[in-house]
């Protein structure tokens, strides 16, 4: 169960929710696919000179073994830093309800954002040209009287946007679209 599931008042409803975009992602895929590439070619190279071929072992400094104990350890670090970064981009919650703006951001340590939706005096994106195409940006919230929050790489800011944008009219008594 998510933090904002957790935490609905009763008679709150969930309208919306986002949360990072998958291109987070890509820095802990690329170094993955670098470290796994290294662990395949070590247990390549220890399953050659276990089977009598080149004498790769000696070349890289190590016996067979060495390097299969080498390539498992590169092959879990590969797989730890994937984890730990998909695990990092689930960690941030965006929601809104038919009262409030939750956001909640970081795994270990915690950072949340709780504002009524008549507390919200305005939320602004910004889109760099990538992230207009790929569908990613910054959101700013501003509470009355407090300072900017800025919650950067959200996945569908626009949107996000914009059903804070319609409850808070709601909110405030206005009619709806």
């Amino acid at each position: 169960m998510s933090y904002v599931e957790k935490n609905l008042v009763p008679g709150e409803t969930l309208l919306y929710e986002t949360r990072h975009h998958w291109i987070v992602l890509l820095g802990p895929l690329f170094l993955s696919l670098i470290l796994g590439a290294l662990g395949v070619w070590l247990l390549w190279g220890a399953m050659q000179s276990r089977n009598g071929g080149n004498n790769f072992a000696s070349t890289v400094g190590m016996g067979p073994e060495g390097m299969s104990v080498a390539a498992v350890i590169v092959l879990v670090i590969a797989l730890a830093i994937f984890l730990y970064g998909n695990a990092k981009r689930n960690a941030t919650e965006m929601a809104v309800t038919n009262r409030r703006v939750l956001i909640k951001t970081g795994m270990a340590s915690r950072r949340t954002l709780d504002l009524m939706l008549s507390r919200v005096e305005s939320i602004g994106v910004e889109e760099s040209v990538t992230g207009r195409m790929m569908g990613f940006g910054t959101v700013i919230v501003r509470g009355t009287g407090g300072t900017p929050e800025q919650f950067v790489m959200i996945a569908h800011p626009q949107e996000f946007r914009r059903a804070v944008q319609e409850q808070s009219g709601l909110a405030d008594g206005a009619v709806g679209k």
